[in-house]
């Protein structure tokens, strides 16, 4: 597959008028990010806040705004490893690389999976920045943006914005799936820009695609699962 080059990708990913967006903001008094979504009046309603943990995994902890006991999905980061980790609603992934030391990045996806949804998605994220703001917009599997995180580079509180596009943009699961991968995608390009260690990890990476047969879920998966367990019945069970 051909991806289009970042200047093609910008003018599909700008910004159009109704939208639906998330503000993600950041609260340096209780360390916790709050996403909030404006109603009809203009005014911002929270709807999810973001626990953050330095030192353990998974870094990054997703709640949703009204019950902060409940977890909907998490983001690990690797100081070393340029790929990185995530669950969403019990489902674990990888956020895998393409390339070494471009920001190029693939996911799977049955949110945005075509036909049955036995078969994920693969969506890709790229990215482009500015002096100001640095995008990472995800594709889908025929390279439309689906979705733009716009991080402001020198925000200390606004962190920025992230805006969907495409026939399912009010999907509420693709939307937490699209906010719980790039708010995992971006800190772990902060930690890469910011540790040395990512640089000898990007050397003997293993960038590329991801296995769709092989995920969790998917026919391939399944039908090897089944087969295992055939294969451990009792013979006399198998007639």
């Amino acid at each position: 597959m051909s991806f289009p080059q970042n200047n093609d990708i910008a003018l599909l990913a700008q910004q159009q008028p109704g939208n639906p967006t998330l503000q993600v903001d950041f609260s340096w008094k209780k360390l916790k990010t709050l996403v909030s979504q404006k109603d009809k009046s203009g005014e911002s309603v929270p709807r999810y806040v973001i626990d953050y943990n330095s030192f353990t995994s998974p870094n990054l902890v997703f709640h949703p705004a009204e019950d902060k006991s409940v977890t909907i999905g998490t983001g690990t980061l690797h100081p070393v490893s340029i790929h990185a980790d995530y669950e969403i609603h019990g489902h674990k992934g990888t956020l895998k690389a393409l390339k070494r030391f471009a920001t190029s990045y693939t996911h799977l996806s049955y949110n945005y999976a075509e036909g049955p949804g036995d078969t994920p998605a693969a969506m890709t994220w790229t990215s482009s920045s500015d002096f100001k703001t640095w995008d990472f917009v995800c594709l889908d599997e025929n390279s439309i943006p689906v979705a733009k995180f716009s991080a402001n580079v020198w925000a200390m509180v606004k962190v920025g914005q992230i805006e969907f596009m495409g026939p399912k943009a009010n999907n509420p699961d693709a939307q937490e799936e699209i906010m719980i991968i790039g708010l995992t995608l971006f800190y772990q390009m902060v930690v890469r820009t910011g540790s040395i260690l990512s640089l000898f990890g990007a050397i003997f990476s293993k960038p590329g695609p991801l296995d769709k047969e092989a995920a969790e879920g998917s026919r391939g998966s399944v039908e090897r699962k089944e087969w295992a367990e055939y294969q451990d019945f009792p013979k006399d069970c198998k007639s």
